[in-house]
């Protein structure tokens, strides 16, 4: 039997292989040594550069950074408008809207309501007829006090309104955006219909928030909007005034669809008094939240109660700004219906005790208006609310001249010391800091 040669070596120790080439050995060792002196520069270079207050982008893994060293690098910040400003009293921006039949109530509200440092937009949309919204531009033209101060428009070029539909919030924007453009200097804005009427005077009001900070938003707002979520967030809705001439309701489709998430829903008042910083956030939209949100709530029944509030409460930017108060008083049933009851002589002292700076909703010219003019506001029919900007001087029964004083000068009364017990309780409440947007 022949035993195989390689057999005769298992019990013998294999001979080592022979030895590389010198330069095979060495090729390995090139690249490393590269690597090394390479990583080497690269952290000097980065720890240079980290000492000197800069960061080198091409080293960093994580996000690119948002510290206000590197705010130039996006466009966002270069949006924002400088700040108003500073200033002792305060100065508003109204949006006193109605609708057929609602001239004359509209001017007895803006009536009430003036100031000369005030800016004041009036909206009769287009259910009005012409001749009543020419009235109503005559009235503000030909009176001598508005063409003096020349901080009153009427909006010409009138929106139609449908009740529960996003054209509310459209009107909103629109008188907002004629607001900042035509003596943007305000500090708040207020939206107000021809059936809301003040509780206190404009020195009272501008008395008390002359103390307030100015980013402060009074909004009634709420997370949990309960049954809302089957009735009109889900449901899709058409407001037929944003592609007609002729009002009718809105209408509804068949499909349905799922509550959003890339923001969170808020609901409440769509009655509110919302800082200049947060309106122009609106308009501006330079993080494109506000047209998102507003694109959304186009198909949303009564969005007026929810727009602004899903806004302000997904912006971090404002969130924090939150008071949860509408700055009103409403009767409503319990639960709630659609519409508030008609306030009359019986509500005064409810009125008067909410300490609330405004109260809807009022039939025209109902009795609690003249009890109002006379005992709130100290006004008489068809005369401005006196305050320390004017002085009345009647010569006759049918005609007053009125002295203009120093328009800053405020002779805050009775409600002034109402209101403040209502703000200075909203804003001590337990827990306030940690309530906003919940």
């Amino acid at each position: 039997m022949i035993i195989p040669r390689r057999c005769e070596a298992m019990d013998t120790k294999p001979s080592p292989p022979p030895p590389p080439p010198p330069l095979q050995q060495r090729k390995w060792a090139v690249p490393l040594l590269a690597s090394v002196l390479l990583s080497s520069v690269l952290l000097s270079a980065s720890l240079l550069f980290l000492s000197s207050g800069q960061t080198l982008l091409f080293l960093s893994f994580s996000q690119i950074p948002s510290s206000a060293a590197d705010e130039s690098l996006f466009v966002e910040p270069k949006l924002r408008l400088p700040p108003l400003p500073a200033r002792t009293v305060p100065r508003l921006a109204y949006l006193i809207s109605g609708s057929a039949g609602d001239g004359r109530s509209l001017r007895r509200t803006l009536r009430a309501l003036y100031h000369p440092t005030n800016r004041y937009a009036l909206h009769l949309d287009l259910e009005a007829p012409p001749a009543e919204r020419l009235e109503l531009a005559a009235a503000v033209r030909n009176d001598s006090v508005y063409a003096r101060f020349g901080n009153v428009q009427v909006v010409t070029r009138a929106n139609l309104v449908t009740y529960r539909g996003p054209t509310m919030v459209a009107n909103t924007l629109h008188a907002a955006a004629i607001l900042l453009k035509e003596g943007g200097d305000w500090d708040w804005f207020i939206n107000l219909s021809a059936s809301d009427y003040p509780l206190v005077t404009q020195d009272d009001l501008l008395h008390v928030l002359s103390s307030l900070p100015r980013r402060m938003n009074f909004i009634e707002h709420t997370s949990d909007i309960g049954w809302k979520e089957y009735q009109r967030a889900k449901p899709v809705i058409i407001d037929p005034g944003l592609y007609r001439l002729q009002k009718s309701d809105v209408f509804w489709v068949s499909e349905k669809r799922s509550v959003p998430t890339a923001f969170k829903l808020f609901t409440g008042s769509a009655w509110m008094m919302l800082s200049h910083q947060f309106i122009e956030f609106c308009l501006w939209g330079w993080d494109n939240l506000p047209r998102t949100v507003l694109m959304y709530y186009a198909n949303f029944l009564s969005s007026p109660e929810g727009y602004f509030h899903t806004v302000i409460c997904n912006a971090p930017e404002f969130r924090n700004t939150t008071v949860n108060h509408d700055l009103h008083f409403i009767s409503w049933d319990n639960p709630p219906k659609q519409h508030p009851h008609f306030l009359t002589l019986d509500d005064f002292a409810r009125m008067v005790d909410s300490n609330a700076p405004f109260a809807r909703k009022f039939g025209r010219d109902d009795p609690v208006l003249n009890k109002i003019d006379k005992e709130l506001l100290g006004r008489d029919a068809d005369g401005f609310v006196p305050g320390g900007w004017y002085g009345a001087l009647k010569m006759n029964r049918t005609d007053t001249h009125y002295i203009v004083r120093n328009v800053n000068e405020l002779r805050p009364g009775p409600g002034a010391k109402r209101l403040r017990h209502l703000v200075t309780g909203l804003l001590s409440a337990d827990g306030f800091d940690e309530k906003h947007c919940i």
